[in-house]
């Protein structure tokens, strides 16, 4: 059985997206991604967003929806990345570009862009082989550059106490969804 998901507001509304199965990846639940694009809608404008552990495109699709100015999506496993560069094609718009590989390595590359916005989804720590990425992403946030970044957002399993500081970022809005939680962080003087 198929999954999908519809971007729900801004210019491709309606658009109706493949999810990965379930195996493969958990998708954002609609009342986190609306959580999210409520609380970015100022700062999206124009900005680039990267999702980071990307599974469907998703999220970058429905920030570029929303009027983000590009979008990419990194993304490891072979079958989720071939439904999100499905999804990314069926947007028809070269503002979204979806690339293979582990995040970790593609990122910095990336971040020459301006005005980014950083959405890291990883899979929770409780799966097999994920125990310390939590820790692995705030060690890689401490190291890259972040000068052309405005803030990230951190999806997280509920249990997981994310830091209030983070280089020069604090952590500015939280909210829980159940099992779900979102950490939003912007640099001391934005936002």
């Amino acid at each position: 059985m198929k999954l999908f998901a519809n971007i729900s507001f801004g210019k491709f509304k309606g658009k109706k997206l493949l999810l990965p199965d379930l195996s493969t990846t958990r998708s954002t639940k609609s009342i986190v991604r609306e959580c999210v694009f409520n609380s970015l809608q100022n700062e999206l404008k124009n900005s680039t967003f990267i999702e980071c552990f990307g599974g469907s495109a998703l999220m970058a699709a429905s920030a570029l929806s929303a009027y983000a100015k590009k979008a990419y999506v990194i993304e490891l496993d072979k079958k989720a990345y071939d439904i999100a560069y499905k999804n990314a094609k069926s947007l028809d718009d070269e503002a979204i570009k979806v690339l293979q590989g582990d995040c970790f390595l593609l990122l910095p590359s990336l971040l020459e862009e301006k005005d980014i916005i950083l959405y890291l989804d990883p899979p929770f720590d409780i799966r097999e082989n994920f125990k310390d990425i939590y820790e692995k992403i705030y060690k890689f946030l401490e190291k890259i550059d972040t000068k052309n970044v405005k803030g990230f957002v951190l999806e997280h399993y509920s249990k997981h106490e994310s830091p209030q500081r983070l280089k020069d970022f604090s952590r500015k809005k939280f909210k829980s969804f159940g099992k779900t939680s979102l950490s939003f962080y912007f640099k001391h003087t934005s936002f």
